[in-house]
């Protein structure tokens, strides 16, 4: 699938560069494309590269594009009686199309998928799974010790904020519908004791200033913070939906554009944030969130922080058994958090300058590959197996060990740093990583190979290949970075790589 935007003045759903020269030519792939949702409609429209819908669906046809997601294509037939396209691209296309039918299954009476009742869908298993993906990703961004909360010390829970009793939250882009949403309000009911007594209120809008056009703004903020005060511990449910992170347009946005404005809390979300904290219990923050977002605040003045991204309809009972301590967190972030939008480039530059934890050279807030447990998963030690010819991988052994008294998962990451190439990535690169549980006391021993492909270099043309003989490996449960460091207080095992 294409993207909206230009690369180099062309549209990436249009563009030889992209499509024919690369995706097509030099690697050589040989099934369908197709458009993102409207963009053929966007080379007139935004991009003002053709003029018509005609010439729009002609350039994507021509360079490629198999199969529109939208209505510009149906101007095929009179770009063809305009001699736009012939006959044969659009015949290519077809066949394209057809052929991933056909590897699918769709003309086989005795395809495996036509076996599969509806029943199965959203099935007890489907649930489990989904239950299980929410608590694999979940990512433990700060616990000063609060978590996990004791059922029978907290008598009384404030739930607080916006996503606390929103179904949109779970659900996120191009979501399906499920037998049973539990926000994260009904999942705490369920968790808590019998004669607990949890709160609720809704704080504020999730980015107007007001919950009620009839009110004033900030209306429901008092409600809070008086529920906060009646509390033992609050659950402050902050972040976006689906409706604030779009692609060509939401809810949030006057222009339309689908993009955040910038990196923070929408609305009067900051506000409410800090009127709660100053009611003096202690916070556990809650996000719901599709992408990075600032919050330094949060991060000095909360007790914990627990990112739960959109974790669909079983997602909360996941939220709710991570905070009550029935299993740990393990998820581990696959973004960088920003400090601020003054931490990135402009918009317009698409240079990797400053970007991705690869190339900053800022602190982060949150760095990629961050996230704690309830447990103290080490790397005890590490070493790499052998000699290493170029051109093969390494393989790591790693050894593991639990020093907590909780058993958790946790992810153990490898990182690789180039010392020579002048193609080399500014800091260093993610190379291998395996997920592992480890009950207290526990350790384990697993070899992690790092594929050559890791020890590439990109060119300025776009080419890859291994420019260096020398190596730096960084082995541990994140980043080797110093925020990483001091915000798990474990240092990686560091190995050299040297190539035969």
């Amino acid at each position: 699938m294409g993207a909206y935007n230009r690369t180099n003045g062309e549209p990436c759903c249009g563009s030889k560069t992209l499509i024919v020269d690369i995706l097509r030519g030099r690697w050589g792939f040989d099934g369908h494309f197709v458009s993102d949702c409207w963009a053929l409609n966007d080379f007139h429209a935004k991009h003002m590269v053709t003029k018509t819908p005609v010439e729009s669906a002609a350039l994507a046809l021509q360079n490629g594009c198999d199969l529109n997601c939208g209505v510009t294509y149906l101007y095929i037939l009179e770009a063809l009686r305009e001699g736009l396209v012939t006959e044969e691209q659009i015949t290519q296309a077809a066949v394209r199309l057809f052929t991933t039918r056909i590897k699918l299954g769709l003309f086989d009476e005795e395809c495996e998928y036509h076996s599969i009742p509806y029943e199965l869908n959203d099935c007890p298993e489907h649930k489990a799974k989904s239950l299980e993906a929410a608590k694999k990703s979940m990512v433990l961004l700060k616990n000063d010790g609060i978590l996990p909360l004791n059922k029978k010390e907290v008598k009384n829970v404030a739930v607080i904020g916006p996503n606390a009793d929103n179904i949109g939250m779970l659900e996120g882009n191009y979501c399906g519908t499920a037998s049973q949403y539990i926000t994260v309000l009904e999942g705490i009911h369920e968790i808590v004791e019998p004669g607990t007594r949890v709160w609720y209120a809704q704080g504020c809008e999730l980015f107007q200033d007001r919950t009620s056009q009839l009110t004033k703004p900030d209306d429901r903020i008092s409600e809070a913070v008086s529920v906060a005060d009646r509390a033992d511990v609050v659950i402050l449910c902050l972040g976006l939906d689906s409706t604030l992170e779009g692609e060509e347009g939401d809810t949030g946005n006057a222009y339309a554009s689908g993009d955040k404005p910038d990196l923070n809390l929408p609305g009067r979300q900051q506000h409410l944030l800090e009127k709660v904290c100053e009611a003096g219990k202690p916070v556990v923050l809650v996000l719901g969130v599709g992408s990075a977002l600032a919050i330094p605040y949060a991060q000095e003045h909360c007790a914990a922080i627990l990112n739960a991204w959109y974790p669909g309809s079983r997602g909360v009972q996941a939220v709710a058994q991570l905070l009550f301590g029935e299993c740990s967190p393990s998820g581990k972030l696959p973004v960088t958090f920003y400090k601020d939008t003054e931490d990135l480039p402009a918009f317009t530059d698409y240079a990797m300058k400053g970007r991705t934890y690869r190339y900053m050279t800022t602190e982060p807030l949150y760095p990629f590959g961050y996230g704690l447990t309830y447990a103290d998963i080490q790397v005890v030690d590490a070493r790499i197996v052998g000699a290493v010819q170029k051109g093969e991988a390494a393989n790591v052994e790693v050894t593991v060990e639990n020093k907590g008294a909780a058993a958790s998962e946790d992810v153990v990451q490898i990182y690789i740093k180039d010392l020579e190439s002048p193609n080399a990535v500014l800091n260093h690169s993610l190379a291998a990583f395996k997920r592992m549980y480890l009950a207290p006391g526990e350790s384990k021993t697993v070899i992690l190979p790092v594929a050559p492909k890791a020890m590439e270099a990109v060119d300025n043309e776009g080419k890859r290949r291994i420019e260096s003989g020398r190596f730096t490996l960084y082995v541990g449960t994140g980043q080797p970075d110093n925020r990483s460091v001091e915000l798990t207080g474990k240092v990686p095992v560091t190995l050299d790589l040297k190539l035969v």
